[in-house]
C-alpha cells in the first residue's frame, strides 16, 4: 500500500524523535489541482473543517436577517471556539433572542478546549453546558434556521430532520458530489459527518472563499460568512488558537479552519484557492504546521504576514521548567 509522504517532523536535541505523514490538495474554483500530495481521492471525515459549509443556510434561510445577526454570531456559527466567556455569552444572548436556550442545544457539555476558561468554571465550582462546547455556536446557527423556517427544533441534529437535508445539498453543491453513497459517521457534537475525497473539500472551500460562479443567494451567503469570519477571527477560536493567529497574521488573504483528527482548510479567495489537508495519526501540532506552510506557498502572502507565519510553522517544544527541548517544523523533503 503506497504511504502519504512525511509532511512534519519532531526534533528533541540533534535527532528527529517523530515524524508525521499526511496528504494535501491546493484547487482552483474548477476543480482543478494546483498542487498536491499523498492520496486525495481517499476519502476523509472533515469534521469541523466544513462548519463554512452548514453555515450557509443560516444565512440563505433569511435567518441571520431575521435575528439581525452581526459579524461575532455569524464568525461563532462556523466556529470552534474555546469556551471562553465572550464566545458563550455571544450565544447565549443569541439564544435568547431567537427565543431558544441552552436546553435547546443537542451538542452536549464539555469543559472548555482553553485552559483560562476551564481555570474559571474550576474556581467557581461550576459545570460546563451545551454554552461551552466548541460547536455551540453552529448548533445556534441550525437551531435558529429551525426556527425561522417553521420546522421542529428538537432532533435537528438527526440525519433525516429537514436541517441535515438542506446541509446536505449544500455539501453536494459545494464539492459538487452525489452523496448518496458516501460513508458516514457522527461527529463529537452529534451531527451527521459524510466522508469525502480532499480534492473535492479543496474545491469547494476555494468556492466558499471565491463564490462568482455560484447562483446569488448562494455568493452572498458565502461572501456574507466569510466577511464575518475575517472580522472576527477571536469567535472563529480564541486565544492563543492557530485559526485566529494564521487569519491574523494573513492580514484578509486567507480563511483557515481547523477540523478534528488532524484536518484543516483553508480558502484564498483573491486567488480563488482552496486547500485541504489532512494528517494520517490525527495530530493538530502537524495539522497546523502544515497548513501554515502551505499558506507560505500558495497564499501570495506579503512579507510581513510571511514572517508572522514563519514563526508560527517552527514552535518551540518547552520542557516543565519552560527550556526549549525540542521543535516542530515542516520536514526538510517538503
Amino acid at each position: 500500500m503506497n504511504e502519504n509522504p512525511f509532511l512534519v517532523d519532531v526534533g528533541r536535541g540533534s535527532i528527529v524523535e517523530s515524524r508525521h505523514r499526511g496528504r494535501y490538495a491546493v484547487v482552483d474554483v474548477d476543480g482543478g489541482i494546483v498542487a498536491s500530495t499523498g492520496d486525495i481521492d481517499a476519502p476523509v471525515f472533515p469534521r469541523s473543517a466544513i462548519k463554512f459549509l452548514q453555515g450557509l443556510p443560516l444565512v440563505e434561510s433569511g435567518a441571520a436577517d431575521s435575528l439581525r445577526l452581526g459579524n461575532a454570531e455569524l464568525a461563532i456559527a462556523c466556529a470552534s471556539h474555546g469556551g471562553e466567556p465572550r464566545h458563550v455569552e455571544t450565544v447565549r444572548a443569541w439564544l435568547a433572542r431567537a427565543g431558544l436556550s441552552e436546553a435547546d442545544l443537542e451538542c452536549g457539555a464539555h469543559m472548555p478546549s482553553t485552559a483560562s476558561a476551564a481555570e474559571i468554571l474550576i474556581r467557581e465550582s461550576r459545570a460546563p453546558s451545551a454554552l461551552h462546547n466548541n460547536c455551540s455556536g453552529k448548533h445556534a446557527g441550525m437551531l435558529s434556521t429551525c426556527h425561522h423556517l417553521g420546522d421542529t427544533t428538537r432532533g435537528y441534529i438527526e440525519p433525516d430532520h429537514p436541517q441535515q437535508r438542506r446541509v446536505l445539498a449544500v455539501f453536494e453543491a459545494m464539492l459538487r458530489l452525489d452523496l448518496a453513497h458516501a460513508p458516514r459517521g457522527t461527529d463529537g457534537c452529534s451531527l451527521p459527518q459524510i466522508a469525502v475525497p480532499l480534492r473535492a473539500l479543496a474545491g469547494g472551500i476555494a468556492r466558499f472563499g471565491a463564490p462568482d460562479a455560484l447562483p446569488p443567494i448562494r455568493a452572498q451567503a458565502c461572501r456574507r460568512l466569510g466577511a464575518a469570519i475575517l472580522a472576527e477571527p477571536f469567535m472563529l477560536a480564541g486565544t492563543g488558537r492557530f485559526c485566529t493567529r494564521a487569519i491574523e497574521a494573513c492580514g484578509g488573504m486567507a480563511i483557515i479552519k481547523t477540523g478534528a483528527e488532524g484536518v484543516y482548510v483553508a480558502a484564498i479567495p483573491a486567488l480563488g484557492l482552496g486547500i485541504a489537508l489532512k494528517i494520517d495519526d490525527g495530530a493538530a501540532r502537524a495539522a497546523e504546521v502544515a497548513m501554515g506552510h502551505l499558506l507560505l506557498r500558495h497564499a501570495a502572502l506579503g512579507d510581513a504576514a510571511c514572517r508572522k507565519l514563519e514563526a508560527m510553522i517552527t514552535p518551540s517544544i518547552n520542557n516543565a521548567a519552560g527550556r526549549v527541548v525540542g521543535g516542530i517544523a515542516p520536514a526538510p523533503s517538503w
